[in-house]
């Protein structure tokens, strides 16, 4: 509940708090308004699918993996809506889809960040393709430019994000990538 959340982000005297619905942007409006009257900095965010095949195949051999997008600044959330709305627009198979090219045209203004356990980087580094992970890493840096793309730490208890832990912080000590834990 967006409301609950501001009541408890206040109490806390967090300055800003950020929301990433899946695949839409259906709760910023409500979700920014609601941070302003709580006197808390909205930071409007979306978490993507990202196509590995072209946001526009439409093949039941193409994986999508998550990607956590954040706004930065106003140009940032005209890239997001963009973004989100071609995905629904153009690449809507299932899920509506972007790419990696599409990503790289409009990313001034966001800041990436790796995703859960259905990243791309998370899911290659249990494939155990540490080199190929160390590469996709370097990719999404340059689509997002110096210091705007995080490697993500998630800890829901699984034997997956046990796993996936150490291997994110030495992928993060070798390319230089920092990690955020959320």
């Amino acid at each position: 509940d967006i409301d609950q959340l501001m009541k408890i982000t206040a109490e806390q005297g967090m300055p800003a708090v950020a929301m990433t619905d899946h695949g839409n942007l259906f709760g910023a409006v409500k979700f920014y308004n609601a941070a302003i009257a709580a006197g808390v900095h909205p930071v409007i965010g979306c978490e993507v699918y990202v196509s590995q095949q072209g946001h526009k195949t439409r093949s039941e051999t193409d994986r999508y993996n998550h990607l956590v997008l954040l706004c930065e600044n106003q140009e940032g959330y005209r890239n997001l809506i963009k973004l989100v709305s071609t995905g629904y627009l153009d690449g809507f198979y299932y899920k509506p889809r972007i790419d990696l090219d599409l990503l790289a045209q409009y990313s001034k203004g966001l800041i990436g960040m790796s995703a859960c356990l259905r990243g791309q980087i998370a899911e290659t580094i249990l494939s155990e393709k540490h080199e190929d992970a160390r590469r996709l890493a370097h990719t999404y840096a340059d689509v997002f430019g110096a210091g705007n793309f995080f490697l993500e730490v998630q800890d829901h208890h699984l034997e997956q994000d046990r796993r996936l832990t150490p291997e994110l912080n030495r992928l993060s000590h070798q390319t230089g990538i920092p990690l955020v834990a959320t």
